[in-house]
């Protein structure tokens, strides 16, 4: 892991695929969730423990523009990195590349941070401000 990007490998299940094996258009925003969550795992931020203190975030915004098809058995990698942190919000970077380091898919997924029992914004704790300062 570099200083401000992440590197996730995403396998191409046949599930993930059309009947072409061509991978559906909303399954990459499936592996770039999976991404920012093995980043903040790896970085010791355990959304489940968070959950049960009212913290959680939720997809507000999503740009991705889709630039070639990835197949059924694939590897990919999926990078992100943070381009912007708010008191209560963050935007990600996020590109999926094929294994010929071809560009598949890219997006700025924004994410707010939420107290899920009141359905209301709420700032992000200091903690994990502190660890995403210093990966940025």
């Amino acid at each position: 892991m570099q200083r401000n990007n992440f590197s996730w490998p995403v396998r191409v299940y046949y599930e993930d695929t059309d009947a072409g094996g061509i991978v559906y258009y909303a399954n990459y925003l499936k592996y770039f969730e999976r991404a920012r969550t093995e980043w903040l795992r790896a970085l010791g931020v355990e959304q489940d423990i968070w959950l049960r203190q009212h913290v959680a975030f939720v997809v507000t915004d999503v740009q991705m523009q889709n630039k070639r098809a990835a197949k059924f058995n694939e590897q990919l990698t999926v990078l992100s990195e943070i381009s912007s942190l708010k008191r209560a919000s963050l935007i990600f970077k996020q590109e999926i590349y094929n294994a010929l380091q071809q560009l598949v898919c890219s997006a700025e997924i924004k994410v707010a941070c939420v107290d899920p029992q009141q359905l209301k914004a709420r700032s992000i704790p200091a903690e994990i401000i502190e660890v995403l300062t210093r990966v940025r």
